[in-house]
């Protein structure tokens, strides 16, 4: 009977991708919800922070005497790390109960946290290096904002996810299914995508490494 029922839906192609479609609602659903309920038993901290250890990136390549601006900082997380290193640190989010909550968790004599709008906001001085972990994706004029940080800074350390990460997500891109990590991605990148809003923006890869299907990159002003 399974043989039967294996074999009328393979020659059935409209069923076949109905029940495809069904199981990669499935999927995008299960991925979520692990994500969820992982952080749920870990102090509300997702376990890829530890397992990736993404924070080393970051960490390493800031000085002790640098002012450091991380866009997007979330619960603070990174940005407390960054700032045990580096001499000032300043962290914004445009949601607040973020910033509450890095200010309540996260905080250092030397990290201030600001509720804003990064694409807007006036910082009012330079810094030696900006963090960009896992934020630009979500900003829809990225070429835009990154005209405009070169205005603060010459380095951008940054860390977005890959569409090629797996065959999977490249697959439902292809079929016409949702493939984003999260619904708020506007992009998900392949190096050349990256290359190209670089080449727009006047900045260009200094570095890269690509793991756990993240692009990790040091970013600079490209000069004439």
């Amino acid at each position: 009977m399974r043989q039967k029922i294996r074999q009328y839906i393979k020659n059935n192609k409209a069923l076949s991708k109905f029940l495809l479609s069904k199981f990669i609602k499935l999927h995008n659903y299960s991925y979520h919800k692990i994500s969820e309920y992982a952080g749920y038993l870990n102090d509300d901290i997702h376990p890829k922070h530890d397992i990736i250890n993404y924070h080393k990136f970051f960490v390493d390549r800031v000085d002790s005497d640098d002012k450091v601006l991380d866009l997007g900082c979330g619960n603070g997380f990174l940005t407390y790390d960054v700032a045990k290193k580096a001499k000032q640190v300043v962290g914004i989010d445009i949601k607040d109960y973020n910033i509450k909550g890095a200010q309540k968790r996260f905080s250092r004599e030397n990290l201030k946290y600001i509720v804003g709008d990064a694409t807007e906001y006036d910082f009012g001085h330079r810094f030696e290096k900006i963090v960009l972990s896992n934020v630009l994706e979500h900003i829809e004029h990225r070429v835009e904002l990154l005209t405009k940080l070169k205005k603060i800074s010459n380095t951008i350390l940054l860390r977005v996810p890959m569409i090629n990460r797996e065959w999977l997500a490249v697959y439902k891109k292809q079929m016409g299914f949702e493939y984003r990590l999260d619904e708020t991605h506007f992009i998900e990148y392949t190096v050349e995508d990256l290359e190209k809003e670089l080449e727009q923006s006047g900045w260009e890869l200094d570095y890269y490494q690509v793991n756990w299907g993240e692009l990790w990159a040091v970013l600079k002003v490209k000069h004439e």
